[in-house]
């Protein structure tokens, strides 16, 4: 069976890969503000481009091992390519091990460009995107999450574009993460009786609906305390209270997730991706208000 290009790249649930590509582009925009020189912008931006190669491989991989254990099914919500017929199943997996190699070859050449520390960064992401599956089923999947598109894109770029590692790049991986890690939880939330099912175990379903919801919150509302402490603490410029205006989708979201019952999740069946669109419009206004104040300055 022949696709179509862009069947193919849907395959990759491109809806998702503001969580990778937006803490990049926030740490390139929040070192151009802090004036850290010499910087380079040509590894940043390779940077950008590979770890969405990367994220678009760990989607594949999920995709393909949810369905091979049974976890994705033609009732699951969510990702249909393979419980639709539409792929299958040696295609996802063939697309996810050809984007993971295209990825660790970007990221080799990207490593002769700065140094050989970023191989340690490089392997980190490759073990997340090899090891989430196994670790998701396990309860640990938020953490895999928090490492793989938070903290490691966040230090990551720092030491591309800087040739250093930037400690309080750190400051950035925390809120973002947050939103991040938000949308495997609502995913999650919703799916906590097929997982079960499929008997594997996430946080979703250690919490309890009640609880799910209320970290669900937690995640949605951090992000604009923490950016809203710093700034009035002096750390962040003031222009990066423009990151407010994404504050009534978060609460959107959390009336939806709060309109779910442990019975019936339909009101969640895509916040998952209302979730990433809010990643995409915060890190977006955040990214703004980092490049505008550095150049003002």
């Amino acid at each position: 069976m022949k696709h179509s290009i862009k069947e193919w790249i849907f395959a990759m649930r491109p809806w998702s890969f503001p969580a990778s590509a937006m803490p990049v582009l926030v740490t390139l925009a929040y070192l151009y503000w802090t004036g850290c020189e010499p910087l380079n912008w040509l590894a940043g931006v390779w940077a950008l481009v590979n770890i969405v190669v990367f994220h678009a491989a760990g989607n594949t991989w999920s995709d393909y091992l949810d369905y091979k254990r049974g976890v994705d099914t033609a009732d699951t919500a969510g990702a249909t390519t393979l419980t639709s017929g539409q792929f299958r199943p040696e295609e996802i997996k063939r697309l996810a091990i050809g984007l993971l190699v295209m990825a660790l070859v970007g990221g080799v050449g990207l490593m002769f460009m700065t140094g050989w520390w970023l191989f340690l960064y490089g392997l980190g992401g490759a073990l997340c995107v090899l090891l989430y599956p196994y670790l998701k089923y396990r309860a640990l999947g938020d953490v895999v999450i928090g490492i793989a598109y938070a903290w490691l894109p966040c230090w990551g770029t720092s030491y591309v574009f800087t040739g250093e590692l930037q400690m309080d790049t750190l400051l950035l991986a925390v809120p973002l993460g947050c939103i991040t890690i938000a949308i495997l939880h609502c995913n999650n939330t919703r799916d906590v009786r097929t997982d079960g099912e499929a008997r594997i175990h996430t946080l979703a379903m250690s919490l309890g609906h009640h609880r799910a919801q209320v970290l669900y919150s937690f995640y949605m509302i951090y992000p604009f305390i923490h950016v809203g402490v710093l700034v009035f603490s002096g750390i962040f410029p003031y222009l990066t209270l423009l990151s407010m205006v994404a504050l009534p989708n978060a609460r959107k979201n959390m009336e939806l997730m709060r309109r779910s019952t442990s019975h019936d999740t339909s009101a969640i069946t895509r916040l998952d991706e209302r979730t990433a669109q809010l990643q995409l419009l915060f890190s977006f206004l955040l990214s703004v208000s980092f490049f505008i104040a550095g150049y003002l300055s």
